[in-house]
């Protein structure tokens, strides 16, 4: 699904803004009374993009289970109904959407990370046309994120309530998070472009496929790519080749070079001639026993895990915040994030492309594991099942349509922290793993793992290890003096074991901005920079070690409970993006490093 576009043929038209928005006061209300029949009444005023929690001071709403309702005006142009193709486009509503246009049903999609679309051609007159969307926040095992839902009635709740639990540690925030665009295309049109990129010698290698759509298919497709000062450098003719960039500018970690894609479906006379413009990098993966390499050359992950999520906005969208946390990762020396734990904006995306971040890519497979003592197994058929696994793969496909022209990604993560102790387990995920690789055998792949390393049964699959490890918090909390010897003895095992590099993508301490304790104890400012530290000694004693990401970039919300005091304070910055003392003793390592 390609990003849309504004030029001389393709328009484009925001749909952000105030909406209209209601609350459901019982399960699946506005779908029995027919809500998108007639416009919404006894609304309120609700910001698109956003996450509906937090924006009204009603506990209700922030709590609420299940779906809410929104409606605005798509004010169609006279000159747009004329032999065109018009679409729709969410770039994510979390976490299910039903769409309706002037009372008629025009798509509905499951999973609340990554975009969708309608063709509404032959379904909007010129003026104005009523868009209702209907949004529900549920997760069931079915999902990904996964979760249980139940419907609650007792003394304490004599008329019964929803509640949604979920095994993942950070808000279940919901609503249209990302912009909703109107857009057109000519009635025959660039569909899809898919382009990937070798290097022989000094030369960049192109190869490309161009899908095209509509009413001819016989158009003629003309290619020309253009470097960073519009000049052409390279053409190629057909709907599938490859192309030679003589002396090609490469991608690289810090230092990115954009190429355009520039396609022309048509002669450039007709009338029905489509262009697309595909920015693109040039730049190769490889993967040893020990070391991750960008364009032949060692590459080591300097950044963090991270969350979109800020305050007012939840997820929504910010592009202040986007640019903001760009700003504060060049600052610290960071070369590259996780999308913990689903796919982030693609506006993020594309500012990672443009600023040189390194990007591991993760799909929403978070919540398969119950964390509790004696846990009942979860790759079953009642929890982690078939059903799952068919969205996961869903999701997966989404993913990869979306991001495969950014050069930023680099490795595809399919999950986070499951219970990979579980037979189950395995055959679960050589079925996922069989199919991102059957869609791109250009990036490798990876799940990270939070088990013991006798106990885990998928690393095999990977191409990278990546672990998840809390020595000195969760386990032997507070003893700083086990983090070096237990970090090291556990790097040196999973590398035994898979004899493939290790990236550790999550180690921290919660620390609360402004507590100081001297000796240092923990919660305190001067403990998550020993944590850190002495985390930091284990990783530089072995050299198979791949990367280092932090958790977490910046405190993040969570669900409520006596564990979690006002969301998870992890973060080297605080929420609103200002630095802890660890922020500097950090930065002083990787610009080093």
């Amino acid at each position: 699904m390609l990003y849309p576009v504004d030029n001389e043929i393709r328009q484009v038209k925001s749909l952000d803004g105030i909406w209209r928005f209601k609350k459901e006061n019982r399960m699946e209300e506005g779908f029995e009374e027919k809500w998108y029949e007639k416009p919404l009444s006894n609304f309120i005023d609700m910001p698109v993009p956003a996450s509906y929690n937090d924006i009204t001071t009603d506990k209700e709403l922030r709590d609420h289970v299940g779906w809410v309702w929104y409606e605005t005006d798509a004010v169609i142009p006279r000159a747009w109904t004329k032999d065109q193709r018009i679409a729709i486009r969410f770039g994510s509503v979390t976490q299910h959407a039903v769409v309706y246009l002037n009372g008629e049903e025009i798509a509905r999609h499951k999973g609340g990370f990554l975009p969708f679309e309608a063709d509404i051609t032959d379904k909007v007159h010129e003026g104005k046309n009523r868009l209702t969307v209907a949004v529900s926040n549920l997760l069931d095992w079915s999902c990904i994120p996964s979760g249980e839902y139940k419907f609650v009635k007792d003394w304490l709740y004599p008329e019964g309530h929803w509640e949604q639990d979920y095994f993942f540690d950070f808000f279940n925030y919901s609503g249209i998070h990302r912009p909703v665009r109107l857009y057109t295309t000519p009635l025959s049109y660039v569909s899809d472009v898919t382009v990937k990129t070798t290097i022989e010698g000094t030369d960049g290698i192109v190869s490309y496929e161009i899908e095209t759509a509509g009413a001819s298919s016989e158009q003629p497709v003309h290619v020309v790519i253009r470097d960073e000062q519009g000049e052409v450098v390279a053409h190629g003719e057909g709907q599938k080749g490859k192309i030679i960039i003589n002396d090609a500018h490469l991608w690289e970690p810090g230092a990115a070079y954009l190429y355009q894609f520039d396609i022309t479906y048509g002669e450039n006379s007709a009338e029905n001639t489509d262009h697309y413009t595909l920015p693109f990098g040039v730049r190769t993966i490889e993967v040893t026993e020990k070391e991750f390499k960008i364009n032949g050359k060692r590459f080591y992950f300097k950044g963090f895990g991270k969350h979109e999520d800020s305050d007012i906005r939840g997820k929504g969208l910010d592009q202040v915040l986007n640019v903001r946390d760009a700003e504060l990762l060049k600052w610290i020396g960071a070369n590259s994030f996780r999308t913990s734990h689903y796919p982030y904006s693609e506006e993020m995306m594309q500012l990672a492309d443009r600023q040189g971040f390194v990007i591991i890519d993760e799909v929403p497979a978070v919540g398969m594991n119950l964390f509790i003592p004696n846990a009942p197994d979860v790759f079953t058929p009642e929890r982690v099942n078939e059903k799952t696994l068919e969205h996961h793969k869903t999701v997966l496909r989404e993913l990869y349509q979306r991001d495969k022209n950014h050069p930023c990604v680099v490795m595809w993560s399919v999950t986070n922290e499951p219970h990979s102790s579980e037979e189950s387990a395995r055959t679960y995920f050589t079925e996922v793993v069989k199919q991102i690789r059957s869609l791109d055998d250009t990036r490798p792949v990876t799940g990270v793992m939070c088990v013991d390393v006798q106990e885990d049964k998928i690393s095999q699959l990977f191409d990278v290890v990546c672990i998840n490890r809390y020595f000195a918090w969760y386990l032997q909390t507070g003893k700083i003096e086990t983090i070096y010897p237990m970090m090291k003895k556990d790097l040196e095992d999973w590398h035994a074991k898979y004899h493939k590099p290790v990236i550790v993508t999550e180690y921290g301490a919660d620390t609360i901005a402004g507590m100081h304790k001297l000796p240092e104890v923990i919660f305190s400012e001067e403990y998550q920079v020993s944590y850190l530290e002495e985390n930091n000694r284990a990783i530089d004693s072995c050299d198979f070690v791949a990367g280092e990401h932090i958790w977490a970039f910046a405190d993040f919300m969570t669900s409520f409970g006596l564990r979690r005091i006002d969301g998870n304070k992890k973060g080297i910055f605080t929420r609103q993006r200002q630095p802890k003392a660890a922020a500097f003793a950090i930065r002083k390592r990787w610009l080093e490093k």
